[in-house]
């Protein structure tokens, strides 16, 4: 059994191409019962999220990759030209080395993020569940969730925050006590907001609404964070219902004015909100930051947080994949291992068969009353003769170099020392 990942990301694909192949957490199953229909794989999981869409196969089958490309293209009805040249595919030490890193969040667009391995958790529960993780993907997803687990804990891959999104809710969380009793509101629906939703429902918050000139956009951002959508001229009337608010659009003129905030407060009761501006030009009104209830955060406050924790996460990565090597390897033994069960299986009934077989003749000969002790000693005579014979010949029909090779073997296997005695 060969496992491979098969793929595309941020680094490969631009946002046009990901929202193509992307899967619906609700067509999930269909989609891996139809891919295990295809029989190129015997186990499969799909990772689907904002900035990636993985496959993770399990195939007896050497030329297993080509099928599945295929397959993601015809499934998405798409041209294989189309998303091929964005794809990579990893075969199995690479693949395995790939789930690694991905989990802890060495392969994300935000160094250490934590959001993937959740996502990732949630890939192997759902493919479980469609019946198409078997024992072999499950032991490596169950061995990938560890190495994520030893990575952070061990090194500060996770310890400082490192991206705009992630300081985002780093200064919401300095304001309220927790974000899961909280309403978020997103305004917009470009690559900024989606991450910080993401990293915003992770702790899911009480409600997010999202916001922004295009319906179409915002629903399906919406449908992959459960979120709600507003209308962008509800703003002014249903601003007061959110504690904190993310915007980030291309509009040239402030969405959200100082008189705007200042009848959002007085409805509010004067109840604290977080609004961090993530746009270039400006989304809301300088003057905000003024109003006393009103904690207003820009570009360059989130840039402050951000850069003092890039340099340690960077000098915790050496140590992140020293980690993963030395995973790496240790699944690999355990693959081998795995593939000589049948071997190890049929040597001890070969044994079992042997031993079975001389204690019925020593049974019948201690039943017919021979001497007990001349019956024990046939029993393991026996026994030894019968064990040793594949071997002994083995070695006497071995002709040149395979001769000595089999006797290199049999002295490793059975611990032998050929060695001439001095005596």
């Amino acid at each position: 059994m060969q496992v491979f990942a098969l793929g595309l990301n941020h680094v490969t694909a631009p946002l046009a191409v990901r929202e193509q192949v992307a899967f619906d957490v609700v067509g999930l199953p269909k989609a891996l019962h139809d891919l295990l229909r295809r029989e190129a794989v015997r186990e499969a999981a799909i990772l689907s999220t904002c900035n990636r869409t993985e496959l993770y196969c399990a195939s007896d089958r050497p030329d297993a990759i080509l099928p599945v490309k295929n397959w993601l293209a015809e499934y998405h009805a798409l041209p294989g030209d189309h998303i091929h040249p964005h794809l990579y595919a990893h075969p199995q030490r690479d693949a395995i080395r790939h789930m690694f890193r991905v989990a802890s969040g060495l392969d994300s667009m935000v160094l250490g993020e934590p959001q993937i391995l959740g996502q990732m958790k949630q890939a192997a529960r759902t493919a479980e569940e469609a019946g198409s993780l078997g024992s072999f993907l499950g032991r490596l997803f169950q061995r990938t969730f560890e190495v994520a687990k030893e990575v952070r804990s061990t090194t500060a891959i996770g310890a400082n925050t490192v991206s705009m999104a992630a300081a985002a809710v780093h200064l919401s969380a300095r304001i309220f006590d927790s974000i899961s009793k909280q309403k978020v509101l997103f305004i917009g629906a470009g690559e900024m907001i989606e991450l910080c939703a993401a990293h915003f429902a992770a702790e899911q918050p009480q409600r997010m609404t999202i916001a922004n000139r295009t319906p179409e956009r915002a629903q399906a951002l919406a449908g992959r964070i459960r979120a709600d959508v507003m209308r962008l001229d509800e703003l002014a009337d249903r601003l007061a219902d959110y504690d904190i608010v993310i915007s980030c659009t291309g509009s040239p003129l402030p969405m959200v004015g100082k008189g705007m905030v200042e009848r959002a407060l007085k409805q509010r009761r004067h109840r604290p909100m977080v609004m961090v501006d993530l746009a270039v030009p400006r989304d809301i009104e300088a003057e905000v930051a003024r109003l006393d209830d009103v904690f207003l955060y820009t570009l360059d406050d989130l840039g402050q947080i951000v850069e003092s924790g890039l340099e340690s996460r960077q000098a915790a990565v050496v140590e992140a994949e020293a980690i993963i090597d030395q995973q790496v390897n240790s699944f690999l033994h355990w693959v081998g291992a795995r593939e000589v069960v049948p071997v190890i299986r049929a040597l001890r009934d070969s044994a079992e068969q042997v031993r079975h077989h001389e204690l019925e003749h020593a049974l019948k000969a201690l039943h017919r009353g021979d001497d007990p002790a001349k019956v024990l000693e046939a029993l393991s005579r026996g026994i030894t003769n019968k064990l040793m014979h594949p071997p002994t010949q083995a070695l006497n029909q071995a002709e040149g170099e395979d001769r000595a090779l089999v006797a290199g073997l049999l002295a490793d296997i059975y611990h032998l020392n050929t060695k001439p005695s001095d005596k």
